[in-house]
């Protein structure tokens, strides 16, 4: 299964740059990335083609992160769609760390997640709503 991670930055210029670029130094392709930032800190959210040189690449340049199972999931496109999948996953006292959209597909969202606990956190994410 594919690893996420999300990746603690600096709220900077050049931040997201300097990340980009070790990354692509050691061939490791993005396939999905988001992010964001308030105040000082930021964070990418990211899947990779390479996850093991993903990792060394953080490793090596001292990043704060988080590694995690990348889990799909389909939500209602439509209002309350995110939230009632959101409650499912605190009522487990699940912690969600990040999510990626990955597309729209007729009535339905693709998301990735990478949570605290992927084994309580599975059935819901994975279930058809």
């Amino acid at each position: 299964m594919a690893k996420q991670f999300v990746v603690e930055l600096k709220n900077e210029p050049g931040a997201m740059a300097t990340l980009a670029e070790a990354l692509a130094a050691r061939g490791v392709d993005l396939r999905a990335i988001g992010g964001g930032s308030i105040g000082e800190s930021g964070h990418v959210i990211m899947t990779t083609a390479d996850d093991d040189t993903a990792k060394a690449v953080l490793d090596e340049k001292g990043y704060n992160y988080i590694e995690g199972e990348s889990i799909l999931a389909e939500v209602d496109d439509r209002p309350g769609g995110m939230a009632r999948l959101a409650r499912a996953l605190a009522d487990a006292n699940v912690n969600i760390y990040g999510h990626l959209f990955l597309g729209r597909w007729g009535d339905r969202a693709t998301f990735a997640f990478v949570v605290d606990d992927p084994e309580a956190a599975r059935p819901i994410l994975e279930r058809k709503e």
